[in-house]
């Protein structure tokens, strides 16, 4: 690995920091069946932790480093972590976000240096036999992403060593002979906490010894210098990324002749931005895969050998799909459209603590349900045509509507609420709201964007915009019906 400040970690390397760490972790209490926290952004460390954990039998729950305190402290006091690992510059907000969980956080350790914090620096240098420890690798929890799955707010994802390691082997099953090869350098933009970046990058390219040049956070002329420096072969990226390299005019002033391949995941990619990089870069080929953090996280991805623009590819070995009419719950054919489901080793154990929800999205039967609308061809190949799911995607990230609606239900002049997907070019999709207000209350657009802005990460932020309605359309029993405020969205009925 080597990070884009030019520090560098060996496999070998890696091995001695897990197994000192994992020692030195273990003397301060961290044992089989705990959560740590890490909340970081990629850095070469990032392995370090996530496998000196592993080797416990304990288990790291990954936070999007651009969270609040506020949003942290859910995760950590749902998560039930015992201690936390972060980087200087965010120690007080993890203070502050620890201090809210009652006493249950007992250690914060530092990447590097911050004022009156504990660095893990000492944890790396400590050697001795690690404790003992029986692994039930298809019961036993070895990552806790958050995850809003088809509703909701963010949920505890429960992936075992069994769902990762199978999904480890089901995607080289497919790619090992033709992308991850001994000459591939890969680009680790992707962030880390996020399921994506997590398997695809720390643990299969981990895995298969790929050399990695890990990137804390994208920016676009320090990405392509990045490209050029290191001679990337390999882009695993979302969309959003896709579109820049497609029609930003600053690509034009880099080499990027080394890239020979581009992976899109996270959120759809439309066929007409696969055909304008092809266009530009007649040899970089573009293909898409597709999951969920619900299915650890990948169930189909486009062979090399059998390109095809527009769709997200063939379902991965050992797993079962079944495609559904979402009124009705009938099976549908070949061709036809409806929901996806899909039943494998790699499909999560369950939400944390969560078995209402965790019945609600996997069937008896077994079966994932995905929340999104599909089709799959005679040869296997699956389309995403609509998503059933309430989930706004932004720039790949998920923005659960609910949580959104319950944070603007607090100001003191909102009655009601509704937040949906607005349609947008470069993210994919921005966070709209609908907003009723009180009677004798007053309030403008700008005062509640504001008032969200503080309270959630860039990624929740409402860019759509917010739109004053006397009513939220709503179904008998109370469900708020999007599909509506989209459609008056499309129409142009709301400005």
């Amino acid at each position: 690995m080597i990070d884009n400040n030019g520090r560098t970690l060996t496999v070998g390397q890696l091995h001695v920091q897990v197994k000192r760490l994992a020692f030195g972790l273990s003397q301060k209490g961290l044992g089989k069946g705990d959560v740590l926290c890490l909340f970081a952004p990629n850095m070469l460390e990032y392995a370090s932790v996530l496998y000196a954990v592993s080797m416990l039998g304990a288990t790291t729950t990954t936070a999007n480093p651009l969270y609040t305190s506020r949003e942290l402290a859910q995760q950590l006091k749902d998560s039930q972590s015992k201690m936390i690992v972060t980087i200087g510059p965010f120690f007080e907000k993890v203070k502050e976000a620890a201090a809210e969980c009652d006493g249950a956080i007992k250690e914060i350790y530092v990447l590097g240096d911050a004022p009156g914090a504990q660095p893990i620096a000492p944890l790396f240098a400590q050697e001795g036999p690690l404790p003992p420890v029986k692994i039930n690798v298809r019961e036993d929890p070895v990552v806790l992403p958050y995850s809003s799955g088809t509703t909701g707010l963010p949920k505890g994802v429960v992936l075992t060593h069994y769902n990762i390691v199978a999904n480890i082997n089901q995607i080289m099953a497919l790619e090992e002979d033709v992308t991850f090869m001994d000459d591939t350098i890969v680009m680790a933009v992707l962030p880390f906490f996020h399921v994506y970046g997590l398997v695809v990058l720390m643990m299969v390219a981990v895995y298969k010894g790929i050399k990695m040049i890990i990137v804390p956070k994208f920016d676009l002329p320090e990405f392509l210098k990045l490209i050029q420096q290191h001679k990337i072969t390999i882009l695993p990226i979302v969309p959003p990324i896709v579109l820049a390299l497609a029609k930003h005019p600053i690509v034009a002033n880099f080499d990027i002749s080394s890239v020979k391949l581009i992976l899109s995941g996270a959120a759809p990619l439309g066929k007409a931005i696969e055909s304008e990089v092809n266009a530009r870069f007649p040899s970089i080929k573009v293909k898409q895969a597709y999951g969920m953090t619900e299915a650890s996280p990948a169930t189909n991805v486009v062979p090399m050998n059998g390109l095809r623009a527009g769709s997200v590819g063939v379902s991965l070995a050992n797993l079962e799909l079944k495609i559904i009419n979402t009124a009705t719950g009938e099976l549908l054919d070949i061709g036809q459209e409806g929901e996806l489901c899909f039943r494998g080793p790699n499909i999560m154990k369950g939400y944390l603590n969560n078995p209402k929800a965790t019945a609600e999205t996997i069937d008896s039967d077994g079966f994932l349900h995905t929340g999104d609308i599909g089709r799959v061809d005679n040869d296997g190949y699956c389309y995403i045509v609509d998503r059933a799911k309430e989930l706004i995607k932004f720039k790949g990230f998920q923005v659960p509507p609910a949580e959104l609606e319950a944070l603007l239900l607090t100001h003191p002049a909102v009655a009601d609420s509704a937040v949906i997907g607005k349609p947008d070019e470069e993210a994919g999709e921005i966070p709209k709201a609908f907003i009723v207000l009180k009677p004798n209350q007053t309030a403008t657009a700008e005062e509640i964007i504001k008032f969200i802005d503080d309270l959630v990460a860039p990624h929740k932020k409402l860019r759509g915009g917010v739109a004053f309605i006397a009513q939220i359309p709503k179904s008998a029993s109370g469900k708020i019906l999007r599909r509506e405020l989209k459609a008056q969205e499309l129409a142009g009925g709301q400005k």
